[in-house]
């Protein structure tokens, strides 16, 4: 099985993190992970993601990446501050290739036929389709998934506690993004935990 594969198979739902204070890191953390959701995607969307990522790295069973990752430069920031997968809103060859080389498992967004198959060039069989509702909600990945059977997909975008079922009842699909984990600015760490035990239940 390959280390993208393992992880998407960690747990039911991966929360799409974004932190504004780095001191909300490691409790953010130990909240997720002691609800039962250890694959942590902090998005690269502020200042303080990276020593986010450097933080959480301390936090016993959390297994920590980073995501929005649009770059090569990005790609190298976030594998020094020690992300262990990265996740991207979408495919470019040059990203693709660098990621590859790097031997990170990664996790790059699709919204077409052409986006997997360019990803199938570069070796890649795991995918984030994103934004999901926006791009056709789980009709579009079922007739999207139907000629490329191998395929793994990760949807994000739009998914949310009360929609997750319906999309990992779909065979190609081994987990959901979801950013209802932590709402912005939210401190409140026990609703986190009792959310993620919520999501993580999601798996039976």
């Amino acid at each position: 099985m390959k280390p993208i594969e393992q992880l998407m198979r960690t747990a039911p739902v991966i929360p799409v993190l974004v932190i504004d204070d780095v001191n909300d890191a490691v409790p953010m953390a130990e909240a997720l992970v002691a609800g039962g959701l250890r694959v942590l995607e902090v998005t690269l969307r502020t200042p303080a993601a990276l020593d986010a990522i450097r933080a959480m790295r301390g936090v016993e069973g959390a297994i920590v990446g980073a995501g929005t990752v649009t770059n090569q430069d990005q790609l190298q920031a976030a594998i020094d501050a020690g992300s262990q997968f990265i996740v991207s809103p979408g495919l470019t060859d040059t990203l693709g290739r660098a990621a590859v080389r790097a031997e990170i498992p990664f996790l790059p967004g699709i919204a077409n036929a052409g986006d997997i198959m360019r990803g199938l060039d570069l070796g890649l069989t795991h995918f984030k389709f994103f934004p999901a509702e926006a791009n056709g909600g789980i009709p579009a990945l079922k007739a999207l998934a139907g000629p490329f059977g191998d395929v793994k997909f990760c949807p994000t975008g739009g998914v949310k506690q009360d929609t997750a079922a319906h999309w990992l009842a779909i065979e190609q699909v081994l987990c959901v993004g979801g950013s209802w984990l932590v709402g912005k600015g939210e401190r409140d760490w026990a609703e986190v935990e009792a959310r993620a035990a919520e999501a993580a239940a999601l798996a039976g």
